[in-house]
């Protein structure tokens, strides 16, 4: 592992030497993306917010400023899930999305309703419940997506109808649960399964500040040999890097984002392959420490305009996951059928 460490970071501290310009503009543009988020973060809190009336000023704050942590925290977990993913996989057309992750995610949380009743302190508890979600789907989607890259050997158009497949099965054993269950447990968890954020679970907010935080930390390490990995599995090993370990822990950690993310707002399809390919669009590096966090930030930015034209716009009519779902699925088709090297 030293010698991992050691070679990683002459390979590193190259790159780096050579690329001090590239870096300094690469900075430059986060410093930028970081304004436009704060920008649109303010806005959200102050447009139409009513602060010459301090007790409707402070009622409008009360119910804006935790949707806004709650998209501040989505975004994060899903830019930095789909770009780690997309790194892991080789490819930047492939989210976990593509793979069937929310699918799952909705299937565990209806199986464990479905099990444990509406009623039951796992259900009502809504930290209670995120817990369980999170042991079950981490468990489970390690296991699955391992066992499907080590069979597939990453061809990403094997993983791909394998992922078109999960998909299809987990939607068809969820609405075999939901036609033999109660009506009104049916309408208690369909709140929790569309993703919609004017109704955001707000409860475990500290909750999943304490789990990403962990993530980071002990995921650390790993995220540092990123930007090895993605020469490729032989580079990497000849490097010192423990190849296999490396991505299996990083693949729990795309998992846990996911299914933090999918639990606060609901599942977000092609929210992660937008913001990825944007991100790398515009920082056009192979460093992960700017990807990632360009990742974030584009999320996080669009969220929140999105949230405001749906709100300030079309009154709550369109909620924000049909804007991301449309432009998604049209960027998604773009980058298989116009851009090179997409697939």
């Amino acid at each position: 592992m030293v010698d991992a460490k050691r070679n990683v970071s002459i390979w590193t501290k190259t790159s780096a030497a050579a690329m001090n310009p590239a870096r300094r503009g690469n900075a430059r543009k986060i410093a930028i993306l970081s304004l436009l988020t704060l920008l649109a973060g303010a806005a959200y809190l102050l447009v139409l917010s009513y602060p010459e009336k301090p007790k409707l000023f402070a009622y409008v704050l009360s119910l804006r400023i935790p949707t806004l942590i709650v998209m501040v925290i989505a975004a994060f977990a899903i830019g930095c899930a789909s770009l780690v993913f997309q790194s892991i996989i080789g490819n930047r057309i492939v989210t976990p999305c593509l793979l069937g992750m929310n699918a799952m995610y909705t299937l565990v949380h209806t199986a464990v309703v479905f099990i444990a009743g509406s009623g039951s302190v796992v259900a009502r508890n809504a930290n209670v419940s995120f817990i369980i979600d999170l042991i079950v789907m981490g468990t489970a989607a390690t296991f699955i997506y391992a066992y499907i890259f080590k069979k597939t050997g990453n061809n990403v158009l094997y993983v791909l109808l394998i992922g078109t497949v999960l998909s299809s099965f987990f939607g068809s054993v969820q609405s075999t649960m939901i036609r033999v269950m109660d009506p009104n447990e049916y309408d208690a968890l369909l709140v929790t399964l569309v993703a919609d954020f004017n109704n955001v679970n707000a409860e475990v907010i500290a909750l999943s500040i304490v789990l990403l935080g962990a993530l980071a930390f002990f995921l650390r390490h790993d995220l540092a040999l990123l930007d090895v990995i993605t020469l490729g599995r032989a580079q990497a090993i000849n490097l010192g890097v423990d190849y296999e370990r490396t991505v299996r822990r990083l693949m729990l950690g795309v998992v846990l984002c996911i299914a933090v993310a999918t639990a606060m707002v609901g599942p977000i399809s092609f929210l992660g392959l937008i913001i990825a390919n944007l991100a790398r669009q515009l920082m056009k590096t192979h460093r992960h420490s700017y990807l990632i966090t360009a990742s974030a930030l584009f999320g996080m930015a669009a969220i929140i305009a999105g949230q405001m034209i749906s709100q300030h716009v079309f009154s709550y009519a369109v909620p924000v996951s049909t804007f991301i779902t449309i432009g998604g699925g049209a960027y998604f088709l773009y980058l298989l059928l116009f851009t090179k090297g997409g697939v």
